[in-house]
Parts: C-alpha cells; sequence; structure tokens
C-alpha cells in the first residue's frame, strides 16, 4: 500500500554555519495493505515530516513515495488535492474541527467537499457516528465535547471518504489516559474491519503497543 524508496527532506540552505538540516535522511519504508504501524522517535527525529510527505501535505527533496502503486512524489498540486480528498484520512493532535459547525456537520464536510450525494453523506455519517460513539454527541458543537469525544468526532470525518489510508499526527497527544485507550482501541477496530492501512507518530509505547508494528526513527533515519 505504502512504499518509501530513499526519501531525503532538506530545509534551510547549507553554507558555513551548516544550516541545512535533514528531517529526512534516506528512509526507506514498506507498509502492506492494512497494516498498523506506528512510528516513535524523539522530537524532531523527522516523525511528522514522514506522516506529511506521505499524506502529500510536503514535498521530497529527494527519493520516492507510492500510495496504492500511485508516484506521490510526482503528482502536481491539484493531483495531491484529489489524493487527499479521495484516498487519505487525517486525524491531528489538535483535531482541527470547526467550531462553527455541529459534530456531524463537520463529519459531512469532506462529502460536501468532494459532491457526495446528500443521501450517501447522511448514511456514512449516522453509520461511523455510531460507530466511534459519538450519535448522541451530533448535534453538540465543539465547546460541549471534550477531548477525547472531539478526538473520535475528527477520527469519524477522517473516515468519511472511506479511505485506503489513514494518517495520525500525535492523535491522543492532548489525552487523558482513559480517553487515549478508547482512540486507540478505535484505531484497531476500524482498521481491522475495513483494511484501513493505518500510520500512526506517537511518542506514547502504551499507544503503539497497539500497533502491528513500530517503527523507531532517530536522526531522519529509520534505525528499527
Amino acid at each position: 500500500m505504502i512504499r518509501v524508496e530513499n526519501a531525503t527532506k532538506l530545509y534551510g540552505q547549507a553554507d558555513a554555519n551548516g544550516s541545512e538540516v535533514h528531517a529526512l535522511n534516506g528512509v526507506s519504508l514498506h507498509i502492506p495493505h492494512g497494516e498498523f504501524v506506528a512510528i516513535m522517535g524523539p522530537s524532531g527525529c523527522g516523525k511528522s515530516t514522514l506522516l506529511h510527505v506521505l499524506g502529500g501535505l510536503d514535498v521530497l527533496t529527494s527519493g520516492e513515495i507510492y500510495l496504492d502503486d500511485e508516484p506521490i512524489h510526482r503528482l502536481d498540486e491539484a493531483a495531491l488535492t484529489r489524493l487527499r480528498r479521495t484516498k487519505i484520512g487525517f486525524v491531528f493532535q489538535f483535531f482541527n474541527l470547526l467550531p462553527t459547525l455541529t459534530v456531524e456537520e463537520n463529519v459531512r464536510l469532506p462529502g460536501l467537499l468532494q459532491n457526495l450525494p446528500a443521501q450517501k453523506i447522511e448514511s456514512r455519517c449516522a453509520k461511523l457516528l455510531a460507530a466511534v460513539g459519538m450519535e448522541h454527541r451530533a448535534r453538540h458543537r465543539l465547546h460541549q465535547l471534550s477531548g477525547g469525544e472531539m478526538q473520535r468526532a475528527a477520527l469519524a470525518r477522517a473516515l468519511l471518504m472511506e479511505p485506503r489510508v489513514l494518517l495520525a499526527d500525535e492523535p491522543t497527544g492532548n489525552l487523558d489516559s482513559e480517553a487515549s485507550a478508547l482512540v486507540v482501541k478505535l484505531f484497531r477496530d476500524i482498521g481491522e474491519r475495513h483494511k484501513t492501512t493505518i500510520v500512526m507518530v506517537t511518542h506514547s509505547r502504551d499507544v503503539a503497543a497497539a500497533a502491528h508494528r513500530v517503527v523507531e526513527m532517530r536522526d531522519g533515519r529509520v534505525i528499527g
């Protein structure tokens, strides 16, 4: 499902002060369809950069990335936008929900952007909110929700377009241990039920333990 070959991402420019930074330094990684992978490592090791280039939110300096045999590294911005909207779901540490919308309106949004039929949007939204235990909060706004509830709503939104890949950047970083455990269980259950490939960045060993495989990074490289 995901194939990364010798991926390099540089920031800054090489000069006498050595300001050029290798956020990714020759990363190669293969992730098969349906696998749940946790990426771990110290702050600044390249975890989030790797997630961003996998999702087409950033571009490589050199190397190759294939998602379902599609060469992400060769796509223009319009093609990357289509890819993000149809094949990739994103879950972020700070939820990125719109506070002016209700929970169900936030979940429906990706379908509206892709002009899905209204009946299909409503059906998917209802099923996903039930799957994450948020059907009773459908008409609530964000100020009425706990952090764990907002993250469950964000997960439902990420899954509305039935993505092939789900990318999560520290999805439990702002949650307490009980909410974290619930969100991670949802990731595992949904991945197994829908055969979704999941790549999750986390600092937590407990969270990473739910994944099928843990990838360790340091200094822009995969070390184990």
